[in-house]
């Protein structure tokens, strides 16, 4: 039996305007009770503001995705300025972070920039008091750390996270939030991660529109796909599904304050 979820992680904005009326029509059927809507730089953030003051279920985060070209100074002090215009609509900052992938393709970029602008993000974060939504994986996942812990930032939420054993038990230590997509059901790496984490500080998401392998190969990414995502987490921590499902309910509920 189905009981309410929440995606932590969904780039709404960026379906179709047709797949965004199913979905918010699917919503009720589902049981999905919200969709946190990332950002990914300033035109994104004022999309996701006009579209979660058509739906309530909608919950923006306004930030800047890092696997992309740096955006000007002045875009950097506009996107800043609606942050702070925009804060009591905004459930937090993302998604923002560090370029792995990007730098994986294009070896030659540096990286020192991207940490001068999360760094920025990361006070704003501290200075409105707001979570903060985290693209870190990896060995970029150690340097968001010191930067976190440098500005006493404790509610982040490093979405769809892999990285190594040491960095996962940093990252516990210091109480931060994960959450894990559907390739939960195929991805070894990521069950293993389930196993260790705690499930007080998991949570669930899409990445939509991302699309997915596996059972959902060739399928439209959808927030009902969450539902499969916790029947496996209760199956690999040998926990009942109605106890994941309130504490994933719970965990997500108190950190974005909803």
């Amino acid at each position: 039996m189905r009981q309410s979820i929440i995606d932590s992680h969904i780039h709404f904005d960026q379906y179709s305007e047709s797949t965004r009326s199913t979905i918010l029509k699917d919503l009720q059927a589902y049981k999905v009770e919200a969709l946190i809507c990332v950002s990914t730089n300033l035109a994104s953030s004022q999309k996701n503001l006009a579209l979660a003051e058509m739906d309530k279920r909608l919950k923006p985060a306004f930030g800047f995705h890092p696997e992309q070209e740096l955006s000007s100074d002045s875009e950097v002090s506009q996107l800043c300025s609606f942050l702070n215009k925009h804060k009591h609509q905004m459930v937090a900052i993302g998604e923002v972070g560090l370029p792995y992938y990007l730098r994986f393709e294009h070896p030659k970029i540096r990286i020192e920039p991207y940490i001068e602008l999360l760094e920025v993000f990361i006070k704003k974060a501290s200075e409105l008091n707001k979570p903060i939504i985290l693209h870190a994986v990896y060995d970029d996942a150690p340097l968001v750390c010191d930067l976190l812990e440098k500005h006493s930032v404790t509610k982040a939420h490093f979405h769809w996270f892999k990285g190594d054993e040491k960095t996962v038990q940093r990252m516990i230590q210091n109480g931060y939030y994960i959450s894990v997509t559907p390739d939960c059901l195929y991805e070894t790496e990521i069950q293993q991660l389930i196993k260790d984490y705690p499930l007080a500080n998991l949570m669930v998401e899409t990445d939509g529109p991302w699309p997915f392998e596996g059972p959902f190969q060739d399928t439209v990414t959808h927030p009902k796909m969450i539902h499969v995502s916790v029947q496996k987490i209760a199956e690999i921590k040998n926990i009942q599904v109605e106890r994941v499902y309130e504490e994933l309910y719970k965990s997500t509920t108190k950190f974005y304050g909803l």
